[in-house]
């Protein structure tokens, strides 16, 4: 018997056979193209055109909400701004992370501006995505996951910028935990008003990238007295609405995950 993708996914995590193994991707942008100019129709889902699993996402807006704009376009490449307040280059038809070339969040001073713009305001939910797919996401049998965007890794990549990050975990970590705590502040009261809203999902999931190639960036012992307590909330609120957690986490992490063990992921 065929299982819906959801029946499959939750017997995963439950440590149950299924009819097969759950089967997801995330294609980059450039990896879309070269399909297309392989044959995959324009129009077509490449989910079902492959026949992946269903997999649906809520994704909600935490971001300072920075003006968004193309500061330089050619051939080749794409310079712009983030809601963040990030300013990135990105290489057409090549697929990978951008070229990172200038922040706005750079100390506390300028940290505290951003939170300032950081509330949890209803327009900060897809609505409109919601009421338009919800009910067919659970007809068909979807997976649902709500997105988080906090931690690590969306810190210094997406905000902030790798040295500096790094370098305030020794010098100023307070400054870090109090991102990564309103970071998911946000996150946990805009879900909130999705989950109470009747729009409920099945896994709470968020990326946090701890590693490269041999080790980690960072000491478990910075770990636990840094982010654990972030991550932790982040279980502790998804165990409270009874559902499951999962992160995404590049590279050699091997030392953390009885530490993700322990929280719940």
């Amino acid at each position: 018997m065929e299982l819906t993708t959801h029946e499959r996914v939750k017997r995963m995590y439950e440590h149950r056979e299924a009819d097969r193994v759950p089967i997801t991707d995330s294609p980059w942008g450039a990896t879309l193209e070269r399909w297309h100019r392989e044959g995959m129709p324009r129009d077509a889902d490449f989910a079902e055109f492959f026949g992946l699993d269903r997999f649906a996402h809520i994704g909600v807006d935490n971001s300072p909400r920075y003006p968004v704009q193309v500061l330089e376009e050619t051939e080749e490449y794409v310079i712009s701004t983030s809601p963040w307040g990030v300013t990135t280059k990105n290489w057409k038809g090549r697929g990978g992370v951008p070229e990172f070339l200038d922040f706005t969040i750079v100390d506390r001073d300028s940290w505290q501006r951003a939170k300032e713009r950081m509330t949890s305001t209803p327009d900060r939910i897809p609505w409109d995505t919601l009421r338009q797919h919800y009910r067919r996401w659970r007809e068909e049998g979807y997976w649902i996951s709500a997105g988080l965007w906090f931690g690590f890794d969306v810190t210094h990549s997406w905000a902030v910028g790798t040295e500096r990050v790094l370098l305030a975990m020794v010098e100023d970590p307070e400054w870090l935990v109090d991102m990564f705590h309103h970071f998911l502040d946000v996150d946990l009261a805009l879900l909130d008003m999705v989950w109470e809203a009747g729009y409920t999902f099945d896994e709470v999931t968020w990326p946090d990238d701890m590693g490269y190639k041999g080790h980690q960036f960072f000491s478990l012992k910075t770990y636990r007295e840094l982010l654990k307590p972030a991550h932790r909330r982040a279980c502790e609120w998804a165990q409270a609405h009874g559902v499951y957690v999962r992160l995404h986490s590049c590279g050699d992490v091997r030392p953390f995950i009885p530490e993700f063990i322990e929280i719940g992921v």
